[in-house]
């Protein structure tokens, strides 16, 4: 018996049967799959009408990567002549999805039938490989972003977004990120409040924006091996508490301020002093979700400054603040200390109050 007991939500967030088809074929991310279907399973026990399809080309289950078998509802040729999303999972062994010239048709004629098309993490890869995201931004897993780039120049691959939307076109980053964009196309299909209950059913926030960084420093910067550019990043990740300018960086690689900044612009299209604050950035996430230490500290050692400065650099860079994001993300097994007046717990109870007055 399905343990959920929904909440009414109202009659106005019931919508009509939006057909959701999931491609399937041979080697694909089991998670990929799962993830979206339960949260779009969940939205209906909620009062939304999603109907799931999962597909193959000869309509014949399929062998995820991780050697599971995955039944499939119909073949391609059964489905009807409209369809609202198309769905596609991604595949650890990418290079086989772009080469598989069976597959690719059946993304370009699923496409062309549906009202808006998703990829999820690996995805992008046979999705692109379509030429249907030409001139178009999109995201995957952050490991993936330099290849998918090197492999479809004409792509815009957005490096550091959790998912992306481009048109008709829905493209996330890694696996459980697609689980933040099935929620935000419950969002878009059937209001906040229904999908805030599917996001309290699966344990999970409501939710991530699609712009929220997927928190690795060197993402900007993956498509250069310039030794300028490398040293420099190392030298800020070694030493975030450090004092930069442009001329400190320049010193340090022997070359003059406009020259390095040249060399910034022409291989990472950002300046120096950017990554600067990207390091900086990635040194606060590591201390807020590794470690019990107060705000303030973590605005020193990570070289922000103040506690007040690194509030102001959560909210530009990532949509949320420090007490919000350790409270999210936090993995160390050390407990929070109960003490009202520690730093850590404050910022517990000020995520967990901003919470419940969402929810």
């Amino acid at each position: 018996m399905d343990p959920r007991q929904p909440s009414p939500v109202g009659a106005a967030t019931v919508v009509e049967q939006h057909h959701v088809v999931v491609l399937l074929y041979n080697g694909v991310q089991l998670l990929d799959v799962t993830g979206p279907i339960d949260a779009f399973s969940s939205a209906n026990a909620f009062g939304a009408s999603y109907a799931i399809t999962n597909v193959s080309i000869s309509g014949e289950d399929v062998i995820t990567s991780s050697g599971a078998r995955f039944g499939v509802d119909s073949a391609l040729s059964e489905l009807p002549a409209s369809i609202g999303t198309l769905l596609v999972p991604g595949s650890p062994n990418w290079r086989s999805s772009i080469s598989n010239t069976a597959l690719l048709d059946a993304i370009r004629l699923l496409s062309a039938r549906s009202k808006r098309t998703v990829s999820i993490c690996a995805g992008a890869f046979p999705l692109a490989a379509t030429g249907l995201l030409q001139g178009r931004r999109v995201a995957t897993h952050w490991k993936l972003a330099a290849q998918l780039a090197r492999a479809f120049p004409k792509v815009h691959v957005d490096s550091a977004s959790i998912f992306v939307r481009d048109g008709k076109f829905v493209t996330s980053a890694g696996v459980t990120a697609g689980i933040d964009l099935t929620l935000s196309l419950i969002e878009q299909d059937a209001g906040s409040e229904l999908a805030r209950e599917v996001a309290k059913d699966l344990v999970v926030f409501m939710a991530r924006p699609g712009n929220q960084s997927q928190f690795s420093v060197r993402l900007d910067a993956l498509r250069t091996e310039h030794s300028v550019v490398q040293t420099v990043l190392d030298l800020i990740t070694e030493n975030p508490r450090r004092k930069y300018s442009l001329a400190v960086l320049a010193a340090a690689v022997g070359v003059s301020t406009r020259h390095l900044t040249r060399i910034f612009r022409e291989e990472t299209g950002k300046s120096p002093l950017h990554f600067v604050n990207r390091i900086r950035l990635e040194a606060a996430c590591t201390l807020l979700h590794s470690t019990n230490l107060p705000l303030s500290t973590v605005a020193t050692k990570s070289g922000v400054g103040s506690s007040e400065s690194l509030r102001r650099l959560f909210l530009r860079e990532l949509g949320i603040t420090p007490g919000t994001y350790r409270a999210r993300f936090k993995t160390t097994e050390q407990p929070y200390q109960e003490d009202s007046a520690h730093p850590a717990t404050r910022a517990k109870e000020e995520y967990l109050g901003g919470l419940n007055a969402t929810l």
